[in-house]
């Protein structure tokens, strides 16, 4: 029997099945089940995960997650108890990486493009949360028809944006809370109409009331990361909930970058991915001299101009910039001194599953099944663990009396 074989039946899953939550084609999967080839160690790791994941807990409410990422948004709502019912995210290997690491029965429904998606097709949920990509809006016709003094909605103000469809699900769902994540500068785009769209969407058209505010998440972890928060609660339950009382560590105070390094000593678990045999980060992820003599050219060109731009030199006592989608490019925001006379090195994808909370130091429990480049995109997207259970814990008490609020309002109906 295969060791794919093995792990496969330990996770109680068919080939079909396994060859899906992985990511990776039917044929890979059987040729690994026969024992035609052997399965690479991620998928095998990918395997032992899932064999290892305990049953889903009780839920106490319900959630949806969409413009999922990797599940950083789910993460923080599952540790105060809730269970996700619906899941949408349209990039395949945030697919993979999304399917590798959670456990879901069988009346979750994956989704890809969730504009492909009708909102009576998503389960009844409590809460609805969406980390969705920022886009200007269409003001003109809206100006237009205030001119005029025509009626128009958030159907014709959103139209064609991904705010859009987070706006129709919510219209037809009412769920009791929903929580909205965005880089910072959502409040400022496009001279502030974006924002003042979203808002005019979710308190006048939707009839929420909202709360927003901007985290550093430098109290949390060793990154300089803000990200802004919007929740919703349904204005007819009367429970808002605000922000601005949540409780946040002082930035000040934060962990340190040697909080998420590797510690290059041999005492961290396996991990041939990322470490060689003695525990050290493997020589890949150490500049080349030809990129590190650009870097440094390109610095000193700007330092010249008057300019701010270049790298980021982070060691093990400073906090670090924030990790960009583009980290796979050069690695330049984030880069580790080695000392003797060695140049600087990126961070791993598995440093980066630590600076961004996805998995605590010294363990390497979430799984990486994607390539080196793909796991920088998806942690440069993706939302600071331990921010959103924060906030979720802020949520929870409002969560908590109001779920199963849903069933108590019928579908399509907006509050007044």
């Amino acid at each position: 029997m295969s060791d794919f074989s093995r792990l496969r039946r330990a996770a109680a899953v068919s080939v079909p099945e396994a060859a899906a939550r992985l990511g990776v084609s039917k044929s890979s999967a059987y040729r690994w089940e026969n024992g035609e080839a052997r399965a690479p160690a991620h998928v095998l790791r990918a395997l032992e995960k899932i064999a290892g994941m305990p049953a889903p807990r009780p839920e106490r409410f319900r959630f949806i997650d969409l413009f999922a990422g990797i599940g950083g948004l789910r993460l923080g709502f599952e540790a105060i108890g809730g269970r996700c019912v619906f899941t949408s995210e349209w990039d395949r290997h945030a697919q993979a990486t999304y399917r590798a690491n959670f456990r879901d029965g069988p009346d979750h429904v994956f989704a890809g493009d969730i504009r492909a998606v009708g909102a009576e097709e998503i389960p009844a949920h409590d809460v609805l949360l969406a980390g969705f990509p920022c886009q200007p809006f269409s003001i003109a016709g809206v100006s237009k028809k205030n001119a005029l003094g025509r009626a128009h909605g958030f159907a014709c103000d959103t139209q064609g944006t991904l705010f859009f469809d987070v706006a129709r699900i919510i219209a037809h769902h009412r769920p009791a809370a929903f929580l909205l994540e965005n880089v910072k500068n959502l409040t400022s785009h496009d001279r502030g109409r974006t924002f003042s769209v979203i808002m005019r969407t979710l308190e006048r058209e939707l009839g929420y009331d909202v709360s927003w505010r901007v985290i550093d998440a430098k109290g949390f972890v060793p990154q300089h990361r803000e990200r802004i928060f919007i929740a919703g609660v349904r204005r007819d339950l009367a429970a808002p909930v605000d922000l601005s009382q949540m409780a946040v560590p002082d930035p000040a105070a934060g962990p340190k970058l040697r909080t998420i390094l590797h510690a290059e000593d041999g005492t961290e678990p396996r991990d041939p991915a990322y470490l060689d045999d003695a525990g050290r980060v493997l020589p890949k992820y150490t500049l080349s001299d030809k990129l590190w003599r650009y870097l440094q050219d390109y610095a000193e060109k700007h330092r010249r101009r008057g300019n701010g731009f270049g790298f980021g030199l982070a060691g093990p006592d400073d906090v670090a910039r924030t990790l960009s989608a583009r980290y796979y490019k050069d690695g330049s925001e984030i880069l580790v001194p080695q000392g003797h006379g060695r140049n600087p090195r990126r961070l791993t994808p598995r440093e980066c599953a630590r600076l961004m909370g996805f998995e605590r130091p010294g363990r390497a429990d979430f799984v990486i099944p994607v390539s080196d480049t793909q796991a920088y995109r998806q942690f440069g997207n993706a939302v600071v663990v331990p921010v959103v259970e924060a906030v979720a814990r802020h949520m929870e008490p409002t969560i908590a009396s109001l779920a199963g609020a849903v069933s108590r309002h019928p579908a399509g109906v907006a509050a007044e």
